[in-house]
């Protein structure tokens, strides 16, 4: 068992920490907003810390899930962050979605301290997170993979090395492509549908059988139909997450026509007031189109 601590405990971060310290791990947590952290002791024991220095101190692992880059720098470097806090060999995993560039930028300095530094970025949503069945696509030195990966495994269904340093981050760029264009498709589908005065219950037990079936049509046909947004993934950090995927398919010559377009649809969802829907909300812009 490993001395760990777990950096942001929002609705991802909460429970992936929750299971570490389920697993036998020795666990120390640190939210900016202490009191989260203070609920998050109480409920699972452990400890907290009032830095991201004070957490990482004696730490074999530290891990990491919080907003942007920004907040990413903000956590690992300066007088009070835990690169300063963490002892030569210690490992650094970062669970955030962020950009290749702030990946590279501190894989570097992580290095030059000697601590390894793994980019892992997750998929699975709150409910992948609480059940402990995340998806983790990883970046970084092959040694140091394998030793994170046991621990990863706490909250892990799947845990993979894509490939050297930024690869998990692109790695979860290709998964936001792809889910931004099966949510505008499922969203069609069920709007044409209502439209035509069809069961859209019936609709998609019938087409989910067959080749149209994917996991945002099991899990979220019914909420869709519903029109209740509050599960999962908000519009706004979608959002984020695609300006990313755009911002770096510009800097290798990648063409992201669906994407670009998708993400123009969730700014519309935003101007809708639902920038903290969940991102099945592409369907309500559909709607208020008449």
């Amino acid at each position: 068992m490993a001395r760990v601590a777990f950096l942001g405990l929002g609705v991802m971060g909460y429970p992936m920490a929750g299971h570490l310290q389920k697993a036998g791990h020795e666990v120390t947590v640190y939210n900016r907003t202490t009191a989260k952290a203070e609920a998050w002791v109480a409920e699972h024991g452990g400890a907290s810390a009032g830095t991201p220095r004070a957490a990482a101190e004696d730490a074999d692992f530290v891990m990491a899930c919080v907003g942007n880059d920004d907040d990413l720098r903000a956590v690992c470097l300066g007088g009070e962050g835990a690169f300063a806090g963490m002892a030569q060999g210690g490992i650094f995993v970062d669970h955030t979605t962020v950009s290749a560039l702030v990946t590279k930028e501190l894989y570097a300095a992580a290095k030059g301290l000697g601590i390894g530094y793994v980019d892992a970025p997750i998929s699975g949503g709150q409910a992948g997170a609480e059940n402990g069945v995340l998806s983790v696509m990883c970046g970084g030195d092959a040694g140091v993979f394998d030793k994170a990966a046991p621990v990863i495994d706490a909250y892990a269904r799947i845990c993979r090395r894509i490939g050297e340093s930024g690869a998990g981050q692109m790695t979860k760029m290709c998964n936001q492509i792809a889910i931004a264009g099966v949510v505008q498709g499922l969203s069609e589908a069920l709007h044409f549908a209502e439209k035509a005065g069809l069961d859209g219950r019936a609709v998609v037990e019938v087409i989910s059988q067959g080749a149209a079936g994917s996991w945002q049509m099991a899990n979220r046909y019914q909420t869709m139909l519903d029109d209740h947004f509050d599960h999962g993934f908000a519009v706004d950090w979608m959002r984020k997450d695609l300006g990313i995927c755009l911002e770096t398919a510009d800097e290798i010559a990648a063409s992201l026509p669906l994407t670009a377009l998708v993400d123009q649809f969730y700014k519309d969802v935003q101007k809708l007031g639902g920038g903290r829907w969940d991102t099945s909300s592409l369907i309500k812009r559909l709607r208020a189109m008449g």
